[in-house]
């Protein structure tokens, strides 16, 4: 029985999928592998017999990645699971930007009581009335599963869309309208487009890339979309940029104390993976994720652990050995096995970074064997999965 802690509210579906060799347990410190959207983990003590962390939706910055490296636990997440939802939100904030519906709306909200609304109305619509996005430029800056569905949306709205991704997967590009212009830098985007919408992941390199310098490229009354995470955004140069009409809108899913109610802010309450269908979605794939790791030791969508996998064990048993990628930990591994008097039928090894992670097919698997191979040092966690 494999116990499983949710930190958060997990959708009923993806905890459908569970079989009954996992239980749902309330105690974290009993837990072998849990489920989490936003419960920040940074500070939690992560005990000895968890083996998998799976974020139900694409960020973890909320997790604490190396710290859990270092103790042989894989931290899953569920890159485009959520897509759908976020592209139908950032073509709403392409179009609320736009036409100036927001305003629009206000204002009949602000007149409800005037008897003459229908006349009046005719006199102040031209105060919104806005811009058509056909025709328009739009940029953007990231081509990962959201990133591909926005600029395909809105190419078949009529734009004319450059995307930039120097990691764009073959899988992605095969994905991509063809009517999408690729470009190599983010400055080409930043030069020419009049509406630039970001998504990427958080990084060092990525903190604050739209600031008072990159702005200072753009075009004149440029809209900027944001619905990837609030830092990206040096949301006080943003600010001095539609105050002096360098940017004519800035869209962000991340209100706050900075932005709301500034004008030129159209501000939401991070609504972008919130839809039902995209919590449901998440949660089926992080539950799929954990399965697959704790039943066959097959490592997809990590986001600290390489990618591996070697499908379903035709052996007796299965070790999986999460390491350091120093060099001898192959040779370690098969000499421990050697001795055990132990045959390998199959083997992969792969690494990410500083970790990595090997998976071993054998003809027979103790405890002890396990032990042995946990003493090895550089080695995190192993563990042995019989059928």
């Amino acid at each position: 029985m494999t116990n499983i802690n949710c930190l958060n509210a997990i959708s009923k579906v993806g905890l459908a999928v569970l079989t009954d060799e996992y239980k749902i347990v309330e105690d974290f410190n009993e837990a072998d592998a849990v489920l989490v959207r936003s419960q920040d983990m940074k500070e939690m003590d992560l005990g000895d017999r968890l083996v998998a962390i799976a974020r139900a939706g694409a960020g973890v910055n909320n997790i604490p990645l190396d710290k859990c490296a270092d103790k042989g636990i894989v931290v899953f997440n569920t890159p485009g699971a959520n897509a759908n939802a976020v592209k139908e939100l950032v073509v709403a904030g392409l179009l609320l930007a736009a036409r100036d519906i927001v305003g629009g709306v206000n204002w009949v909200n602000e007149n409800r009581e005037d008897p003459a609304i229908a006349k009046t109305r005719e006199k102040a619509k031209k105060a919104f009335a806005g811009y058509e996005i056909l025709g328009k430029k739009l940029g953007v800056i990231g081509l990962g599963a959201i990133g591909v569905k926005i600029a395909n949306a809105a190419v078949a709205l009529g734009m004319d869309v450059y995307g930039c991704d120097p990691y764009l997967s073959v899988q992605n590009a095969l994905n991509l309208d063809s009517k999408v212009n690729i470009v190599k830098t983010n400055e080409e985007i930043y030069k020419n487009c009049d509406y630039i919408t970001v998504h990427v992941p958080l990084l060092d390199s990525t903190k604050e890339m739209i600031n008072k310098n990159t702005i200072a490229m753009m075009k004149d009354g440029v809209v900027l979309l944001n619905f990837a995470r609030d830092l990206l955004a040096n949301e006080a140069d943003v600010l001095e940029a539609l105050d002096n009409g360098k940017v004519r809108c800035y869209v962000t899913d991340f209100a706050n104390e900075i932005t709301a109610g500034h004008k030129g802010v159209i501000g939401m309450p991070h609504l972008g993976a919130s839809t039902e269908e995209a919590e449901d979605n998440c949660a089926k794939m992080a539950a799929l994720e954990i399965m697959d790791y704790v039943e066959n030791g097959n490592i997809k969508n990590s986001v600290n652990y390489p990618a591996v996998d070697a499908g379903v064990c035709a052996d007796k048993a299965r070790i999986t050995i999460c390491h350091k990628n120093v060099p001898n930990m192959v040779a370690q591994f098969t000499t421990v096995l050697g001795e055990d008097n132990v045959n390998i039928s199959n083997m992969v090894n792969k690494s990410r970074g500083d970790y990595a992670y090997t998976i071993l097919d054998v003809d027979k698997a103790s405890a002890e064997t396990a032990k042995k191979l946990q003493a090895i040092e550089n080695v995190f966690k192993a563990r042995v999965i019989t059928k």
